[in-house]
């Protein structure tokens, strides 16, 4: 009998709808259930791609006698954390607070006033490694409820103070400036590994936002080692394992410093944010293999992860069926190759020839003599590679979440409306502009506030939070840029009031969820971009440019105040907040303001306009339209010059003279 997660839109819920476990979504009513049982709470967090929830779905939510003892002793609540990133960091940072470590699945008991008193992540179904069996685990905790339950409820109490206690106040301390940006680049130079490229050691995790600092680090200061640093990183992810040679797209991770073996799930905001690194990496560098990187990321999105509606599904999983007929799942079955594998696709000497050029070993570089392809030199055939991805589709495909995240659709427009902008594909631009669209038919309701998922056009329940708000009006401003609609200018302004009047603590900081959210015990706040920028770095961005714009003296105000946990964390952590910092490099620029007018259709308006968006200047807004247009704030009053289109650029409050000429516009903003 299904349990109560049967009508609910995540995928990763559904998953779990026919356990014998009496599931109940995140809610009041099942906080009241505990109350009226006197029971404690079992909370499991977890996403669809994730391979240990699965394996723990299986040994334990699936067992019949483990899940009886649950649903005797604990109201048990499943969350999606892609749905719930609030409910997701107030008990993953009690959790790493508590054990020093945290990570999904993540298991969690709580009393029915939410407050959490025990923790964990993976359990597994018998004692190993030092590791209690989930059943010690349950019947530890139903013991310890049952006999000390005053003892339970001073150490829920405690944790609940000590949380509460973590308040950040890392706004309006002045702005970071030339000092914490050179500091923070010594920092990443500290961290580098000169050998392998990247940051850190094993796992390494693609460093997206470190990358677009350090690509605008060199634009603003022509800094040679923190561009040798980017197209490094960028240059051993793309040619290592992380990356999917044949098909495109990137993994979440790499379990070694090397780039060999990824985490082989693929996640939307990977391929969006690495997307867009590549493709402003070729503007800085030229570079042929940023160039396909870049549009085989863009084509993997829309051909994978593009939905029905326009929108873009989350991620693809790790495990798919190895398709003996066993019905086993295997993190990387999809992906992997045998020599054998190839000489049987390929014939004998083509065959020889991939496992060369892939790198594709008798002995394997990953599990049972498979090779992760990896591309070490030069590039691949591409006869070669349209067979072994025609052979590779015949294998049985990964899972896909179907659910459209607002925060990562952001993320995907800007991608895929710059790409399409710089490399000619207007494809990619419509594209962008359907997410867009559906964005705002499904996701934002009459007065602009964001829901955070949908799923096949049903939009869900849950609330946006600032990433959310942040992210797609990112997108909607690149957008703006690209096609010169105002009207995505105008959406991005709606969300961006939003983010000052609901997000905006005193003195400049900044809250993750609204002021009027639903509460929780603490309400978060987290400044540090890790996989995707934080809610936090992503306003400040966001209101940047908008106020670049629009001149609207607030929302410079408010970015200028999010900024000061830049010039606090970015000298100590830099790793740790890129796209903070990379902000901050075009507050150091201004950021540039510019403004193209003339006919759409003439060819000297779309040599401007393409010149103004190919600009390394960090951060640069750009507007295009007729002369006099209502369609942006920086077309007014900028006549045509001479009869001719003409481009404007200013910064700080100064504007040098119009120009018709795209090489003379160049040259402006490269200094």
């Amino acid at each position: 009998m299904p349990n109560r997660l049967a009508h609910e839109t995540s995928p990763y819920l559904l998953q779990h709808a026919d356990n014998p476990v009496d599931w109940w979504p995140w809610s009041g009513e099942a906080f009241d259930e505990a109350r009226r049982r006197g029971v404690p709470v079992l909370l499991s967090v977890g996403y669809s791609s994730c391979h240990w929830c699965h394996v723990m779905a299986h040994e334990s939510f699936e067992d019949e006698a483990t899940a009886e003892y649950q649903n005797e002793h604990f109201v048990n609540i499943k969350v999606d954390r892609e749905e719930r990133p609030d409910v997701d960091a107030v008990y993953m940072e009690a959790v790493q607070a508590a054990t020093g470590q945290g990570g999904w699945p993540m298991t969690v008991f709580l009393t029915a006033d939410g407050e959490p008193f025990y923790f964990g992540t993976y359990f597994p179904p018998e004692p190993r490694h030092g590791m209690a069996s989930f059943r010690q685990v349950l019947e530890g905790v139903a013991a310890a409820w049952a006999d000390r339950r005053d003892e339970v409820g001073e150490v829920a109490g405690k944790i609940v103070r000590d949380l509460a206690g973590r308040s950040l106040a890392f706004g309006g301390e002045g702005v970071p400036g030339e000092e914490e940006l050179a500091q923070a680049l010594l920092g990443l130079t500290r961290e580098y590994d000169e050998r392998h490229a990247g940051f850190g050691g094993a796992p390494k995790f693609p460093p997206s936002m470190v990358v677009e600092f350090l690509l605008r680090h060199y634009a603003r200061t022509g800094a040679e080692g923190a561009l040798e640093m980017a197209a490094q990183t960028c240059g051993a992810m793309a040619r290592g394992g992380m990356y999917d040679q044949l098909g495109g797209g990137f993994a979440r991770y790499s379990v070694d410093r090397e780039w060999t073996v990824p985490h082989f799930e693929k996640m939307l905001y990977d391929n969006a944010l690495l997307c867009r690194v590549y493709a402003h990496l070729w503007r800085a560098t030229g570079s042929g293999l940023a160039r396909r990187v870049a549009l085989e990321t863009a084509d993997f999105m829309v051909r994978e992860l593009r939905t029905a509606e326009g929108g873009f599904a989350s991620a693809l999983d790790a495990d798919s069926d190895v398709g003996d007929g066993t019905g086993k799942h295997v993190e990387g079955a999809f992906y992997v190759w045998t020599p054998q594998q190839l000489r049987e696709v390929l014939g004998d000497e083509d065959g020889r020839r991939a496992a060369e050029l892939f790198g594709v070993t008798e002995e394997g570089t990953f599990e049972e003599g498979a090779s992760v392809l990896q591309l070490p030199d030069g590039e691949a055939e591409s006869s070669i590679k349209e067979r072994l991805l025609a052979a590779r589709a015949q294998r049985p495909r990964p899972a896909r979440d179907d659910k459209v995240v607002a925060a990562w659709n952001g993320l995907a427009i800007a991608a895929l409306a710059e790409a399409g902008a710089y490399f000619e594909r207007p494809d990619l631009v419509e594209r962008a502009t359907e997410a867009a669209d559906l964005l705002v038919r499904l996701h934002m309701d009459d007065a602009a506030r964001l829901a955070r998922t949908s799923k096949d056009g049903q939009v869900g329940a849950n609330s946006g939070v600032l990433e959310d708000y942040a992210d797609v009006a990112e997108g909607f401003l690149a957008l703006a840029g690209v096609t010169g609609e105002g009207v995505w200018l105008e959406f991005a302004g709606f969300l961006l009031d939003i983010v000052v009047d609901q997000f905006v603590a005193e003195g400049g900081a900044l809250y993750d969820t609204a002021h009027d959210a639903e509460r929780l015990i603490r309400r978060p706040q987290d400044p540090t971009d890790s996989a995707t920028p934080s809610g936090w770095s992503a306003a400040a961005g966001a209101l940047l440019s908008y106020a670049a714009h629009t001149g609207s003296q607030a929302h410079r105000t408010a970015a200028e105040g999010a900024l000061g946990v830049v010039k606090a964390l970015g000298p100590r952590a830099p790793r740790f907040i890129g796209w903070g910092l990379a902000v901050a490099e075009a507050l150091l620029d201004g950021p540039r303001e510019v403004a193209v007018v003339g006919p759409q259709d003439d060819a000297a308006t779309r040599e401007l306009h393409r010149t103004a968006l190919l600009a390394q200047a960090p951060g640069a807004v750009v507007a295009a339209g007729e002369p006099d247009s209502e369609e942006f704030p920086l077309l007014r009053d900028r006549p045509l010059v001479d009869g001719s289109p003409a481009a404007y650029v200013c910064k700080h409050f100064v504007c040098d003279a119009p120009t018709a000429d795209a090489s003379a516009l160049a040259r402006k903003l490269a200094n």
